[in-house]
C-alpha cells in the first residue's frame, strides 16, 4: 500500500482530486435511504491509507476538501428539491445551492486535514480525531448543520444505540475508528484493524435491541394524520380547503384516539385569523388534544411558525413558537442589509421572515404529560432538545417534508428522529405533511409508519419512556473530552517520535 500510495501522491492534481471526490460520494452511500454503511467505512479507510502519502500540507488539505465535496454533494443532493417547487423563479438557483453547501461542508474536512498535519503529519489517527471535532463544529458553528454526520449511517444498525451514551458524535467516533481500522488492514498492522473491526462488530451485537414487540400495559393511542400536499398545491387557494377536509375527515374517522396530531403548517391561515374555527377543528378529534402547526402574529405583527394544542371545544391550550430557524429559508441573515441592497431571496414570509420563539417548552399534552416540541428543522440538532428537571413523555415533532420530494431528503431526516429517540430515551411521534410519518419507541425502532405520498392516518400506542440516559444528562461533553485526550496523546507521541 505504501508503493500505491506515493504513486498515487504523485499523480496530476486533477485526477487525485477527482478520486477523492469519488470516495467521498462512496462514503455517502451510508446515509439513508441506501443505508449502505460498509461502502462508508471502505472509503473512509481507503482514504486514511492515502492520507499519509500526501506529498505536502497543502496536498492533504486539498484531498480531504475533494473527499469532502464529494460526500456532502452526494448526500446533500436533495437540496436541490426546494428550488424545483416553483421551478421557472428558482430553478437556476438549484446547482449554485448544491455546489455551495458540498464546498461549505467540506471546509470542515479539510480543517480538519489542516489542523491534524499541525499537530501529528502524517498520522491518519490525528486526520481521524480532527475530523470527529469537525464534525462537532459543523453541527454547531453559525446555528450549525449537523444533517449527514458521518455517524448517521449506524442508524440501520446496532450501534446506534450508542447514542444514548455520546449522541451522534460518538457514532461519527465510531465510524472513523472503523475507517482507521479499514487502514490497519491495508498496512502492516492488520492485527490491529482485525482487533478493532471484531470489537466493533460485537458492540454493534451486544447493543442491537430486536424486533419492537406487542404494545404492553394501558398505552395512550395517537393519531397520526397525513394530508399529503404537495409543496407546489400547499398554499394553492384553490387546494387548502380540500387539504384540511383530509385532515378533518381522517380525524374524526374510527375509535376516539388520545392524541391527534397534524403536520407543520397544517392549517393555512394565520391563527389570529381562525378564533372561532378553532372549534370546528377540535371538534374532529372528539374531544382528545389536537396538535397542529400553524402560523401566526403577534401585537407587533412579527411572524412565527407555531405548534399548537387545543382542547375540546377550540380552547387554545398551548403555543410553541420555532426556536432554530432554517437561514434563507424562515430567515435572512442580516435582512436588513440585504434588503438595502435589494436580495429578498426564498425567506419571505408574509413579507417579512420568521422570527424566533423564545419559549423552549415542553408542551403539556391533557391525559398524556408534557411533550418536548420540535418544528421540522429543530430535529437534526441532538443538542438543543432541552427540558426543566421534569422529564416528559415524549418527543413531538411535526414537519413539512415536501419541500425535499421523495428522495434522500424525507429519509435522511427520518433517520435523525429515530437517533433523537435513542438519545433521549424516549418515545418520539413524527408527523409529516407528504410522509413518512411515524411511531418510533425509546430504541428507535419504529413501531408504526405512514409512507412517503400517500395520506391517510394510522392509530399507534405510544410507547413507554425509558430512564434519563447518560446522553440527555451530560451531552456531548464525554465524547468531547475523549476526543481531546486522544488529540493529545496523539500530538506528544508525535513529538516524542520526531525527537
Amino acid at each position: 500500500m505504501a508503493n500505491i500510495g506515493a504513486q498515487f501522491a504523485a499523480r496530476g492534481p486533477v485526477l487525485r482530486l477527482v478520486v477523492f471526490a469519488a470516495l467521498g460520494a462512496v462514503a455517502g452511500l451510508g446515509q439513508a435511504p441506501f443505508d449502505l454503511w460498509p461502502a462508508t467505512i471502505l472509503a473512509l479507510g481507503v482514504v486514511f491509507a492515502l492520507y499519509p502519502h500526501a506529498l505536502s500540507r497543502r496536498q492533504a488539505v486539498f484531498h480531504a476538501w475533494a473527499f469532502g465535496f464529494g460526500y456532502f454533494a452526494f448526500s446533500l443532493r436533495w437540496i436541490v428539491e426546494p428550488f424545483l417547487v416553483d421551478i421557472e423563479r428558482h430553478g437556476w438557483m438549484a446547482p449554485f445551492a448544491l455546489f455551495l453547501m458540498a464546498a461549505g461542508g467540506a471546509i470542515f474536512w479539510a480543517l480538519a486535514a489542516w489542523v491534524a498535519t499541525r499537530l501529528a503529519p502524517r498520522s491518519p489517527m490525528m486526520f481521524a480525531l480532527a475530523l470527529v471535532g469537525s464534525e462537532l463544529l459543523r453541527s454547531l458553528i453559525l446555528t450549525g448543520f449537523p444533517w449527514a454526520l458521518l455517524g448517521h449511517v449506524w442508524v440501520t444498525t446496532g450501534l446506534a444505540q450508542a447514542a444514548a451514551y455520546g449522541g451522534p458524535h460518538l457514532l461519527t467516533l465510531l465510524m472513523v475508528l472503523c475507517g482507521l481500522a479499514i487502514a490497519a488492514l491495508l498496512g502492516p498492522a492488520r492485527i490491529v484493524g482485525l482487533v478493532v473491526l471484531g470489537l466493533v462488530l460485537a458492540l454493534s451485537f451486544v447493543l442491537r435491541p430486536g424486533p419492537a414487540g406487542l404494545p404492553s400495559g394501558d398505552l395512550p393511542i395517537v393519531r397520526l394524520v397525513q394530508p399529503n400536499a404537495p409543496q407546489e398545491q400547499k398554499w394553492d387557494p384553490a387546494f387548502t380547503d380540500v387539504f384540511l377536509r383530509r385532515l378533518t375527515t381522517y380525524s374524526a374517522e374510527g375509535p376516539v384516539p388520545d392524541l391527534v396530531v397534524w403536520p407543520e403548517t397544517a392549517v393555512p391561515y394565520l391563527l389570529n385569523r381562525i378564533d372561532d374555527d378553532l372549534g370546528f377543528l377540535a371538534d374532529s378529534a372528539r374531544g382528545a388534544p389536537l396538535v397542529f402547526g400553524i402560523q401566526r402574529r403577534d401585537a407587533d405583527a412579527r411572524a412565527y411558525n407555531s405548534l399548537v394544542v387545543v382542547g375540546p371545544g377550540g380552547a387554545l391550550q398551548s403555543i410553541y413558537d420555532k426556536r432554530h430557524l432554517v437561514p434563507f429559508g424562515e430567515y435572512i441573515p442580516g435582512a436588513r442589509f440585504l434588503g438595502q441592497l435589494g436580495a429578498t431571496g426564498l425567506a419571505r414570509n408574509l413579507g417579512v421572515g420568521f422570527t424566533p420563539g423564545a419559549t423552549p417548552g415542553p408542551v403539556d399534552l391533557p391525559g398524556i404529560g408534557a411533550a418536548v416540541p420540535l418544528i421540522c428543522y429543530e430535529g437534526i440538532f441532538a443538542e438543543e432538545i432541552t427540558y426543566s428537571d421534569t422529564r416528559p413523555r415524549l418527543l413531538l415533532l411535526i414537519t413539512n417534508d415536501a419541500w425535499f420530494g421523495e428522495a434522500a431528503g424525507p429519509h435522511q431526516h427520518l433517520a435523525q428522529a429515530r437517533l433523537r429517540a435513542i438519545e433521549q430515551g424516549l418515545p418520539m411521534v413524527r408527523v409529516a405533511n407528504t410522509g413518512i410519518s411515524a411511531m418510533i419507541d425509546p430504541k428507535g425502532r419504529i413501531t408504526a409508519a405512514l409512507p412517503l405520498g400517500v395520506d391517510g392516518a394510522i392509530d399507534a400506542p405510544l410507547p413507554a419512556a425509558l430512564g434519563a440516559t447518560p446522553y440527555s444528562q451530560w451531552g456531548e461533553l464525554p465524547v468531547v473530552l475523549l476526543v481531546l485526550l486522544f488529540i493529545f496523546g496523539g500530538y506528544f507521541r508525535a513529538r516524542r517520535d520526531s525527537d
